[in-house]
C-alpha cells in the first residue's frame, strides 16, 4: 500500500560537507531494524544546508512558512524490506528558523528539530557562484561554498551518488520502535565546488560527542541543485531487540 503525500516542496542548493567517522560514534543513534550504510568502507556524517521553497502540507501552503533555511547533521543507514535494501538517513539535529516548523516536525515525525535564527546568501550571477548558510547559537555559524555555475551529472557508484541517493528517513523512537518515511525526488545535478569555509562549533550546536568535527577536515564537500520533493506519510516499525547472550 502506497503512503499518501504529507509534504511537498523544493529543496534547492544543498551544500553538503561530508566527514568520515568511526562507526562507534553513531551506535547510540541507530534506529532499531537499521544498520549503518557506508561507501567503500567509510562511514559518514554530513553537515547539510539548503532552502525549503514553495512548501505545502497536504497541498496547502502555510502562510509565512513556505520558504526557509534548514541546516542538519545526518548519517546514513539501510534497512532490508523483503529483498529490497532501503537506503536512508538519520538526523542528529535539524535546525529551522520558526518554532511552528519545529513543532510540526517533532510532533509528526518525532525528529530532533530545534529553532534558531537562520539566514542564507546566494550569489548566483557570479562565476564562481557563492552559496552560504548561517545559523545562530551563541554567535553565528556558517557553511560557505564557491562553485562553478555549470551543473554536472553525478557519476554512477561515486561518493556523491552515495551521499545524495538515500530516499528514506528513519528515527529512533525507542530501543525497539522506529519511525520511517519515504522522500521522493529525481537524481540531482551537482556543481563542482572550488572552495569552502566551515565555521561551526559542532560541540555547542550538536553536542560534545561531535565537537571533534570542528577541527576535522571533511572528506568531501558538494553542492547539489536539488529539485521538487515529496515527503510521504510516516509509519512505525516494531523491531524485537536481539536476545541477550546466555
Amino acid at each position: 500500500m502506497k503512503s499518501s503525500t504529507f509534504l511537498t516542496a523544493e529543496w534547492r542548493k544543498l551544500a553538503m560537507a561530508n566527514y568520515a567517522v568511526d562507526q562507534a560514534l553513531l551506535a547510540p543513534f541507530l534506529p532499531a531494524g537499521t544498520e549503518l550504510d557506508s561507501w567503500q568502507g567509510t562511514c559518514y556524517v554530513s553537515l547539510v544546508g539548503f532552502m525549503f521553497l514553495n512548501t505545502r502540507i497536504k497541498g496547502i501552503p502555510v502562510p509565512f512558512h513556505t520558504n526557509f533555511e534548514e541546516i542538519n547533521l545526518r548519517f546514513y543507514v539501510r534497512r532490508k524490506e523483503g529483498q529490497e535494501w532501503r537506503r536512508g538517513v538519520v538526523f542528529i539535529k535539524e535546525i529551522v528558523p520558526r518554532p511552528a516548523l519545529a513543532f510540526v516536525a517533532n510532533k509528526i515525525y518525532k525528529e530532533n528539530y530545534e529553532t534558531m535564527p537562520t539566514a542564507h546568501t546566494w550569489l548566483l550571477d557570479k562565476d564562481p557562484m557563492e552559496i552560504e548558510y548561517r545559523w545562530k547559537k551563541k554567535g553565528w555559524h556558517k557553511l560557505h561554498l564557491t562553485a562553478s555555475p555549470e551543473p554536472v551529472l553525478i557519476e554512477k557508484e561515486s561518493e556523491h551518488e552515495f551521499i545524495t541517493e538515500h530516499y528514506w528517513g528513519y528515527t529512533q523512537l525507542s530501543p525497539s520502535l522506529t519511525s520511517q518515511y519515504e522522500v521522493t525526488h529525481p537524481q540531482w545535478l551537482t556543481y563542482p565546488v572550488i572552495h569552502y569555509t566551515i565555521d561551526v562549533n559542532f560541540g555547542l550546536v550538536y553536542g560534545e560527542r561531535f565537537a571533534f568535527l570542528s577541527q576535522q577536515q571533511p572528506r568531501s564537500v558538494l553542492l547539489a541543485e536539488g529539485s521538487q520533493i515529496a515527503v510521504k506519510a510516516g509509519s512505525r516499525l516494531l523491531h524485537a531487540p536481539d536476545p541477550l547472550p546466555k
